[in-house]
């Protein structure tokens, strides 16, 4: 396998991560109209730190179990992504 085929494993890899992250972001902005506190965060550092926390529970996954695309860690990067945007949005001082 070349370097090209490299990169887009890695690049497909990342993808689910960082397309989580992107809708999560604008959906809390587009949330906002309804009830939920305007985000306090602007939406592209919204993305990049929920990226970057999707990537890294992947990764995690991927050592723990030796194989990509487990069930629990789907769930893990679910969980990370909505967790890491509520406490961005500062839902919790409704």
């Amino acid at each position: 396998m070349g370097p090209y085929e490299h990169l887009i494993h890695v690049l497909n890899f990342m993808a689910p991560a960082w397309g989580l992250a992107v809708i999560c972001a604008l959906c809390a902005r587009g949330m906002t109209r309804w009830g939920l506190p305007r985000a306090a965060w602007r939406v592209r550092t919204q993305v990049w730190v929920n990226g970057w926390l999707g990537v890294s529970v992947l990764l995690g996954g991927l050592m723990l179990w030796g194989v990509d695309g487990k069930m629990a860690t789907w769930s893990a990067l679910v969980l990370v992504s909505a967790t890491t945007q509520w406490l961005m949005c500062q839902a919790w001082r409704r």
